[in-house]
């Protein structure tokens, strides 16, 4: 067994018009300039440049062999997620793109294993899309990390995830629609800083929320980008509910006690922060990622795990393919 990468996107090439499918709206769509350029698009605005990386399956297998990947989780891009349309219009935009997603995985369902998108603003709707897309052939489910201001915490959301925990179905949570201002308008700044801290943010609400303490242990969940902020800050969050318990003390337990009940992908860039995520959470809450095929992703995917000198062999394997293979219960 090689490596599993836990985290990568697809967007497949071209979908229907999804306001004569759906309703009117400033749907996404694709501006094709080339047999190997497009532009994704969201209303008349620019949202994302792409290559056939994102739909040609031949050409995630060529990328996966050089770097030695065996098998990817592919998920929704989440511009796709659609969580401020109706619950409705969002149910019907999601079983467009998970059925997309079984046709892009298709000629090597062995090797690329499809994640669903559900309309998460809709606890019923959610559930049963999920188990729709479980029952056509996907191994698990992509989602965002709030819906509007309603954190993983919700209760309707809680119920989503009791829902994934009862069927044995992974989530991978993935932060989107970051806060904008003018000063995170440079830099890519709403990627480099808004990421992290909506990542850190979603951990912060499924352990102060009670989430852990309502569902149980059986359920698989991972944040991708190497949980934001989380491990860094983990002190400074045991300190405050320690000292501030009139405040944010909601947890049955301190917050260390809860990081065996999660996983974070390896997309850190660099071993010192390597390091921090496994004396942490530990080797075994570790998974490889990449967020291929996007240029701030990781090629080779996995050099971050190659390079750590500090983990031992087990640890590396474990990362490699070991913890993921739990994961996706392979």
């Amino acid at each position: 067994m090689g490596k599993i990468d836990v985290h990568t996107h697809f967007v497949p090439k071209g979908w229907p018009d999804l306001a004569a499918q759906v309703g009117p709206g400033p749907w996404p769509w694709l501006r094709v300039d080339s047999e190997r350029e497009a532009m994704i698009m969201v209303g008349s605005s620019e949202f994302r440049r792409i290559d056939p990386r994102c739909w040609e399956a031949e050409a995630r297998l060529a990328d996966m062999d050089a770097d030695g990947v065996d098998l990817q989780v592919v998920s929704p891009t989440p511009v796709f997620f659609s969580y401020e349309a109706g619950p409705r219009e969002a149910a019907k935009v999601a079983r467009i793109f998970n059925d997309l997603a079984l046709e892009v995985c298709s000629p090597a369902r062995d090797r690329l294993l499809p994640f669903a998108q559900v309309p998460l603003q809709d606890t019923d709707a959610a559930c049963a899309e999920v188990d729709r897309a479980m029952a056509s052939g996907h191994v698990g489910v992509e989602i965002g990390n709030h819906v509007g201001d309603r954190d993983l915490d919700h209760e309707g959301i809680v119920t989503f995830l009791q829902h994934c925990a009862d069927r044995g179905i992974p989530v991978l949570v993935h932060p989107w629609d970051m806060p904008d201002s003018p000063r995170l308008d440079r830099w890519m700044a709403r990627w480099l800083t808004g990421m992290p801290a909506e990542t850190h943010l979603s951990i912060i609400a499924m352990i102060l929320g009670g989430v852990f303490d309502r569902v149980p242990p059986s359920l698989r969940i991972c944040f991708a980008h190497g949980g934001g902020s989380f491990a860094f800050w983990l002190g400074r969050f045991e300190n405050a509910w320690h000292q501030r318990p009139d405040l944010i003390g909601v947890s049955e337990r301190p917050p260390s006690a809860y990081v065996d009940r999660f996983s974070v992908d390896s997309v850190v860039f660099d071993p010192a922060a390597l390091r921090l995520l496994v004396d942490t959470l530990g080797a075994e809450q570790v998974m490889l990622g990449s967020d291929y095929p996007y240029p701030l992703g990781e090629r080779p995917v996995g050099a971050v795990v190659e390079r750590a000198d500090f983990l031992t062999h087990a640890q590396k394997t474990a990362i490699r393919h070991g913890n993921a293979r739990r994961f996706l219960a392979l």
